[in-house]
């Protein structure tokens, strides 16, 4: 668990910067860890949420076995409680045709947030934004769709992915107008202060390129020493 002297310290960061200071701890393969493009905040463009992911599974494209939506899965909503907050709702869209219908809208959201979410990531599709984004509940997805069709949970607590990131239950993920990373819990404090270092050579790189005394040999030894 973060305390909240780290939290605040993530929040300050975008997830650039986070995904540029996990690289240096080497704790995983650069080329994961984070969504690909196509989710984005459909609420609001500086919306940023830090916070523990409870995954589902989602289904819109046919009536579920049982029962007609959402409502009939309150089950999921028990889990929901069970874990640890800030919780990030994270919901695959496993149709046939993914984003085919809604998979959260106003009443939905409400419920949510009501359980301690404080926001939802998903690669389906959302409704009712201008409603949602009155109640302050970003909306991470890749798009938007009017009806909900036959939405229902096909189940939940078990690993999901979106756009290519895996996300197991109460991973640490942090999303912004950039993307979502997921973040390596035994490195999550150690970030602010990496990611610091990291911007104070970034800086001195910019502002040798800005300045009139720019050459590439004195660029060449910038970058080197940035290891």
């Amino acid at each position: 668990m973060l305390s909240d002297q780290d939290r605040a310290a993530l929040l300050e960061l975008t997830t650039c910067q986070v995904a540029n200071a996990i690289e240096a701890f080497d704790v995983r393969l650069r080329d994961e860890g984070y969504a690909l493009p196509g989710v984005r905040c459909l609420t609001s463009e500086t919306s940023r949420v830090l916070g523990y992911a409870v995954p589902c599974r989602v289904c819109t494209d046919g009536p579920p076995i049982s029962g007609l939506s959402y409502r009939d899965r309150a089950d999921w909503w028990s889990l929901i409680d069970t874990f640890p907050g800030p919780r990030i709702a994270v919901m695959q869209d496993v149709s046939k045709q993914v984003g085919s219908a809604s998979v959260s809208g106003e009443v939905h959201s409400a419920i949510l947030q009501a359980l301690g979410c404080i926001g939802l990531i998903t690669n389906g599709s959302v409704r009712d934004i201008d409603a949602v984004s009155r109640l302050g509940f970003p909306l991470f997805a890749g798009g938007v769709c009017p009806s909900h069709s036959y939405f229902h949970v096909v189940d939940f607590g078990e690993p999901v992915e979106i756009n290519g990131l895996r996300v197991r239950a109460g991973d640490l993920l942090y999303a912004d107008s950039q993307g979502i990373v997921s973040i390596p819990l035994s490195i999550a404090a150690q970030i602010p202060a990496m990611a610091a270092r990291q911007a104070a050579q970034e800086r001195r790189v910019v502002e040798l390129c800005q300045s009139p005394e720019f050459t590439i040999e004195r660029l060449r030894e910038e970058i080197k020493g940035r290891g």
